[in-house]
């Protein structure tokens, strides 16, 4: 029979999990692991709320594992290291992302690509290296093998952090990799949520001009005034969308629902390169044709390696590129879940984990 999750490792733990596909997160006790000689031990002060979550809390992709404690932007303060941990000290600020380990010896995690480790270990819901389940952020505390932890900056604060930590190398990776980083070149952003926007605030940082393609017409006052953007095109109304076809070096996707693709293939110049970084549950239809003229590409993007993730976060404090959150209480999480599935947030759910989460320990 099967340890109780409370009983698997030496470290008693508290968070809030899902139980099973309906989603519903409830307080749960678990457990951690022992800090190892190369961990890193930290309280947990704040969880970014990630779509990705919602989809696994509720199996939508199929690959959930029950009891889950979502959660993979996590942000908080060293408490215990290990004998041979180097890089942090007991009172550092730190952080971890969506991956917690990977296998060391492939060609991607060689080039400082673990994200592509087809070994590479989730930060929950996957199994880790001894074989029993890995629980997210939505807890009070974490035990990570060093390289797989983000220093903070001091002038960041956590909670504008965490985000930082999914969001925003999702979008700062594919901005670097496809040469959409050099001042004075046209990006476009395709949606504006939690990707979006930081999408937005990290090209005008690099130097690009930054045009917003939105089906939300409410949204542009926002985007410029708010975000930085420096146009914005309503891509239902075609007058709009002609007018700047042939103009993009490069535009960032980041909607996950089903869309047409042409429209924004046309927008591009030649050589221009359509990113996607959102996942769309359906496949999207390809007009090949399109790509012919004009030598156009459909590319793809997924997070970051540990070492570029250092560096979107160390860019991010010295430009002051933080995300738009909206803090709440653990006890708040379900509501935000149904508030984020109507996308009725702006634009980054962060539980404040920290001060709120003991309050529900009493179970």
């Amino acid at each position: 029979m099967a340890s109780q999750p409370e009983m698997e490792h030496p470290k008693k733990a508290f968070g809030w999990a899902a139980r099973d596909s309906s989603g519903v997160l409830s307080p749960f006790k678990f457990s951690r692991r022992e800090t190892g000689e190369k961990d890193v031990t930290f309280k947990v002060l704040y969880c970014g709320i990630c779509h990705s979550d919602l989809h696994m809390i509720k199996n939508e992709w199929g690959s959930s594992v029950y009891p889950l404690v979502p959660g993979h932007e996590i942000a908080g303060v060293v408490t215990e290291v290990g004998s041979k941990v180097q890089k942090f000290k007991v009172g550092d600020r730190v952080g971890v992302g969506c991956m917690v380990n990977s296998c060391r010896s492939c060609q991607s995690c060689a080039d400082n690509l673990e994200n592509y480790c087809p070994k590479m270990i989730l930060t929950y819901a996957a199994k880790n290296v001894d074989g029993t389940v890995t629980y997210g952020g939505y807890s009070d505390l974490m035990v990570s093998d060093e390289d797989f932890v983000i220093r903070i900056p001091d002038n960041l604060p956590l909670e504008a952090a965490a985000p930082l930590l999914c969001a925003g190398i999702t979008v700062y990776s594919p901005l670097k990799y496809y040469g959409l980083d050099k001042p004075g070149l046209h990006v476009g952003v395709v949606g504006l949520g939690g990707l979006g926007h930081m999408a937005v605030k990290f090209a005008k940082a690099l130097g690009a001009k930054v045009t917003v393609i939105s089906t939300s017409p409410n949204k542009k006052t926002e985007a410029i005034e708010k975000l930085g953007a420096d146009s914005f095109v309503v891509s239902r109304e075609q007058d709009q969308m002609k007018a700047v076809m042939g103009t993009f070096d490069g535009i960032i996707d980041t909607v996950s629902a089903v869309h047409p693709l042409l429209p924004l293939i046309s927008l591009l110049k030649p050589h221009g390169k359509l990113v996607m970084v959102g996942a769309p549950e359906k496949p999207l239809e390809v007009p090949v044709f399109s790509l012919l003229g004009g030598r156009k590409t459909i590319a793809g993007s997924m997070i970051g390696g540990i070492k570029e993730t250092q560096e979107m976060i160390d860019f991010a404090a010295k430009h002051d590129v933080k995300p738009e959150i909206e803090v709440i209480p653990m006890d708040y999480v379900n509501t935000a879940m149904e508030r984020l599935l109507k996308a009725d947030v702006k634009y980054r759910f962060v539980i404040d984990i920290g001060n709120t989460l003991k309050a529900s320990s009493s179970i």
